[in-house]
């Protein structure tokens, strides 16, 4: 399966919490998630069915790898890594993931407030506009690491308004970034039960 390229919001109120996958419109209010707070489809609107645990781990897994846009093979690469590192390092495995996710360069710009959506970072990434300590890096799911300074090639792509609080563990001086350290847990979204996605694919 490529990449999702049908409504984004839509993807939003299935989940039924904002994936801020549109930008700046998803602070607004016309965020999906606010116009219409239920599902998509016919019968979005009725009672939602109680789901059984695995109903509540697919469901997990699926916002999770929405919100950072990944396609199925590379989430569950991304999950057997963790694993295999948490057991290597003996830490938690959901930490660890979680960590790949946030460390992502797609990510990183976002969150420095270089790109609007990750989904705009992928791009800039993709088309030749990011260098990583002063390289210009064209792979969105590259793994930064602490020390790694991030730049946009054009200032001019980065938004003019900034509506994301740059994480602790990022630094960003004018048009550049840096990864100072590793994020931890409170510094991660809170919504995700990284439990249930580790048991989802230890089935």
């Amino acid at each position: 399966m490529g990449r999702h390229t049908g409504p984004k919001e839509r993807l939003s109120r299935r989940e039924g919490v904002n994936l801020f996958l549109k930008g700046s419109r998803s602070f607004s209010q016309k965020a999906g998630t606010v116009r219409k707070p239920y599902a998509p489809g016919q019968h979005g609107n009725a009672k939602r069915v109680r789901l059984s645990n695995f109903g509540l781990q697919l469901r997990e897994k699926q916002k999770v790898k929405r919100l950072y846009g990944l396609r199925e093979k590379q989430f569950r690469n991304l999950v057997n890594e963790a694993t295999r590192i948490g057991k290597l390092k003996n830490l938690d495995r959901g930490l660890v993931l979680l960590r790949m996710l946030e460390m992502r360069l797609d990510n990183v710009l976002y969150l420095l407030g270089m790109a609007a959506s990750k989904n705009a970072g992928r791009q800039y990434v993709t088309h030749g506009h990011v260098k990583v300590n002063g390289k210009k890096m064209s792979i969105p799911s590259y793994t930064t690491k602490v020390g790694d300074m991030v730049e946009l090639k054009d200032n001019n792509l980065a938004p003019s308004e900034v509506l994301l609080k740059t994480p602790m563990w990022l630094e960003k001086d004018g048009s550049k970034g840096k990864i100072v350290g590793q994020p931890e847990r409170d510094q991660i979204d809170e919504g995700i039960k990284e439990n249930l996605i580790i048991e989802f694919y230890s089935r």
